[in-house]
């Protein structure tokens, strides 16, 4: 049955192609929300980005008619944007200073009006409550969520031994994706990799940059790590599992001792994202220093352990401190390239960054989706949990879930039980 979706402003802003997401239903858009692209479009950063973004695409589909009458999508839905010509409509409960109360205005005009179901999507959960409590029908975004018990481990465990033929289907696994592991009954940990299943090439005395695995999901990150042919892996984890500091490692062998790559770029959203850092004092890397502490902490550690001083290298020619901001335009060939804290991007924002990398290049993902940051993201929805699942049936990626905290007996039992 055909339906009414009205989008909020930061479905938009989340998705510049939201509109095209809703198959042949009906698009609207409340010339609030307009207003609202209008004053974010100057705005620094992936908002004001995906506001221009929105505005260029609404003034192209002018060329086929007029918004204000509907105009019919590819998809074979319609988009069109509604202007309330009764401006004295506003309930006493509703403020008309408010924007996002003119955006339930709207979905509750056209609701009574129309003969369809009018459902009101947006981002925001509090918006979704206020519209709940009038009675409008209100859901999430959800064209680009992942259902959270759905979320891949990137391996699994069986109670047989492997087969000596390497073929999954030998003993039942056909359903394995490239690039999954698979922990054997004898403890053996095997990877899928072009349809075969091979051992693992790295153990617990595997030493990279003076550390080493200390259970089985290192091991299993270490590999993927490790693996020229994986150009683009997610560790997902809670604080304390090591995958950040396993990918510095890594990047460390592979820049410093191996020299395949140009340089390591490392880096984090500045939370919330695109936020301006402008008027902080110094140079990109100084203004990023708050957000990118936690990596100058890990990469002590790892100098400490090789017995190398981090803060006797002034301008390390292997190492660059990035900002997400300005990734965009760019191409990135022959590099090891680490975003941390990753779940809060939006997969748009994933998706930016990922298309700049070049020839040769590398880039992991690593991120708690129990620590989000951004209003507008949580644990199915952001780009972290999105690309993984994405991702997951490629040959070129590899994905793995850490659970087992490694940082201290103490901070272990505080993220289980605080």
């Amino acid at each position: 049955m055909i339906k009414n979706y009205v989008l909020d402003t930061n479905v938009l802003i989340h998705d510049p192609d939201a509109f095209l997401a809703f198959e042949d239903n009906n698009v609207i858009i409340p010339l609030t929300v307009i207003e609202e692209i209008d004053k974010l479009k100057g705005r620094d950063g992936e908002v004001g980005r995906n506001a221009r973004e929105v505005a260029r695409k609404l003034d192209k589909l002018r060329q086929n008619g007029r918004l204000c009458d509907g105009i019919k999508l590819e998809n074979g839905g319609t988009i069109k944007i509604e202007v309330i010509e009764d401006h004295k409509q506003m309930p006493y409960f509703l403020s008309d200073r408010v924007a996002d109360d003119w955006i339930l205005l709207y979905t509750m005009q056209i609701a009574k009006k129309s003969t369809l179901k009018t459902v009101l999507v947006s981002k925001d959960i509090n918006m979704r409550i206020k519209a709940d409590a009038i009675g409008i029908v209100a859901q999430d975004y959800l064209t680009d969520r992942t259902e959270e018990n759905k979320i891949l481990a990137g391996y699994r465990k069986v109670d047989f031994d492997p087969p000596s033929n390497g073929n999954p289907q030998s003993v039942g696994l056909n359903d394995l994706f490239e690039n999954e592991f698979v922990i054997f009954k004898n403890s053996k940990i095997y990877r899928m990799k072009n349809k075969k299943l091979i051992p693992i090439q790295v153990g617990f005395d595997t030493e990279i940059w003076g550390i080493h695995p200390l259970n089985e999901e290192q091991l299993m990150a270490l590999d993927l790590l490790l693996d020229d042919d994986v150009a683009f892996v997610t560790l997902l984890g809670p604080a304390g599992t090591g995958k950040t500091l396993l990918a510095l490692a890594v990047g460390l062998y592979s820049t410093e001792d191996l020299k395949k790559y140009k340089k390591m770029i490392v880096t984090r959203p500045v939370v919330p994202v695109g936020k301006d850092i402008g008027f902080l004092p110094g140079g990109a890397e100084e203004k990023m220093r708050p957000w990118i502490q936690p990596i100058y902490d890990n990469l002590e550690f790892l100098f400490d352990n090789v017995g190398k001083s981090l803060s006797k290298l002034e301008h390390p020619k292997f190492l660059e401190i990035e900002v997400l901001s300005y990734t965009r335009g760019r191409s990135i060939p022959h590099q090891f390239i680490i975003v941390d804290e990753a779940q809060n991007l939006t997969p748009h924002e994933v998706k930016t960054i990922v298309t700049r990398v070049g020839t040769g290049t590398k880039i992991v993902l690593t991120g708690d989706i129990s620590q989000i940051d951004s209003p507008y993201l949580d644990a199915s929805s952001n780009g972290l949990s999105y690309s993984s699942m994405k991702f997951s049936k490629y040959a070129i990626a590899g994905h793995v879930k850490l659970t087992h905290g490694v940082r201290s007996e103490l901070a272990t039992l505080a993220s289980e039980i605080l």
